[in-house]
């Protein structure tokens, strides 16, 4: 019976584990999976107040407070990856302390994205870091390695003890109706649920399990010989010494971390926008003060963009923006606005993008040769041209698409980025 919720979980993980690495290879992403990401939704909310994501949100919290801290273990990719690790490294668990700092990590991250930044989310974010592993970016590839060092050396300790998106989980877990524990009636100590335990959240001499920092992966059910691990509501309330003064101290320091780090947030938001570069961006960005604050660089768009013109955060721009290089934005295609989980470019409907402004097409006279290929590309006909004459461009119509400059023959026409998307 105990096996049977492992199997479960373990269904689910291997889905969501496979949908994810198509979802990032830009090969297969029909459904939305990556709006389940919490740092994504919160973004979301703080961005464009969306409905759907503050349902998703209450979703996510109460599914937590009802069955514990799942999420890390069904639906974050980067603790799939660790799992994946752990299979493959083959190493002995064992028990781990519950460092306090780590509501700090989460304080200054969470506080510097409420701030109005999402720099120090880029780093430490675990949908963040998949994504950026996943597309080749250095600094992802970086820490993914020194994480996989330390799942080597420590379990998923960046689970329970690093990560800020778990920290936030684990506190709603902490008093979830539903937790692993132990019949000490029953109990011999034998220690094999605490070796299977990934987290190092079983403490066997004291017949006690950490569910704050229980991912709920179930392993530990199925190694019991006793049937004296369970998962369920306790037969009663689980007492553990923690004096009320150091919890009002420690709530106190990390409330205060919180709202300084608000502050810096939006001290680096507008340092960073001190130094943005005119950029083209996909509609529904804003303006690229504004996108570059808030991209997760999660690289999503960039993996699943058909007419691959979207690009990687460079030394020029600090998040993604479009390159028309090669060639020009679909006017019949949304796709980044479809599935960027974080709202960050929003969800524009299709007609609300073909009519959304993002650059401005200008001809170069002297390099013209008056063949006509623009106007016959523009798909919004915002190219226009007499017998004999040049082409005119109606800023009034066109949206910057780069369909012209992509016809032309000799590379006479060039679009401009605009200081602010508009919709025509």
């Amino acid at each position: 019976m105990n096996k049977k919720y492992a199997y479960i979980r373990a269904a689910i993980a291997f889905t969501i584990g496979i949908l994810s690495i198509l979802a990032f290879c830009g090969l297969f992403y029909p459904l939305k999976i990556f709006d389940l990401q919490l740092t994504a939704l919160i973004q979301r909310l703080l961005v464009d107040f969306s409905l759907t994501a503050e349902l998703l949100l209450l979703a996510l919290f109460l599914i937590s407070l009802i069955f514990g801290r799942i999420y890390c273990s069904t639906l974050c990719p980067f603790g799939l990856f660790q799992e994946f690790l752990m299979l493959l490294f083959r190493r002995k668990n064992r028990p781990q302390k519950n460092y306090p700092y780590k509501y700090f990590i989460a304080a200054i991250v969470f506080g510097a994205l409420l701030g109005g930044s999402i720099f120090l989310a880029r780093l430490i974010d675990p949908y963040t870091l998949s994504g950026s592993a996943a597309s080749g970016i250095w600094l992802g590839i970086g820490i993914t390695l020194a994480v996989a060092v330390l799942v080597w050396f420590k379990g998923r300790f960046f689970c329970s003890n690093i990560c800020p998106v778990g920290v936030l989980f684990g506190l709603v877990s902490k008093h979830a109706r539903n937790k692993i524990y132990i019949d000490s009636d029953k109990c011999v100590s034998c220690g094999l649920c605490a070796s299977r335990c990934p987290t190092g959240s079983i403490n066997v001499k004291n017949h006690f399990v950490d569910n704050e920092t229980c991912i709920k992966c179930f392993k530990c059910l199925g190694a019991c010989h006793k049937n004296s691990i369970h998962y369920g509501k306790p037969p009663a309330p689980e007492v553990r010494f923690s004096p009320a003064r150091r919890r009002l101290l420690l709530g106190g320091a990390v409330i205060a971390a919180f709202a300084l780090a608000a502050k810096s947030g939006l001290e680096l938001s507008k340092n960073i926008a001190s130094k943005i570069k005119k950029v083209i961006l996909p509609a529904g960005t804003r303006n690229p003060v504004d996108f570059a604050n808030r991209c997760l660089n999660c690289n999503l768009c960039v993996q699943n963009c058909p007419m691959k013109i979207l690009k990687k955060a460079n030394e020029d721009y600090p998040a993604v923006h479009i390159d028309y290089s090669e060639s020009f934005c679909d006017y019949n295609c949304n796709k980044c606005a479809e599935i960027c989980p974080s709202g960050a470019i929003k969800r524009l409907s299709l007609a609300e993008k073909q009519k959304t402004q993002i650059g401005l097409a200008l001809i170069d006279e002297s390099s013209c040769i008056k063949c006509g290929l623009c106007v016959m590309k523009c798909p919004r006909t915002a190219i226009s041209k007499e017998d004999g004459a040049f082409p005119r461009v109606d800023t009034n119509i066109c949206i910057g698409c780069s369909a012209c400059q992509t016809a032309c023959p000799v590379k006479a026409i060039k679009i401009s980025a605009v200081d602010q998307q508009k919709t025509l």
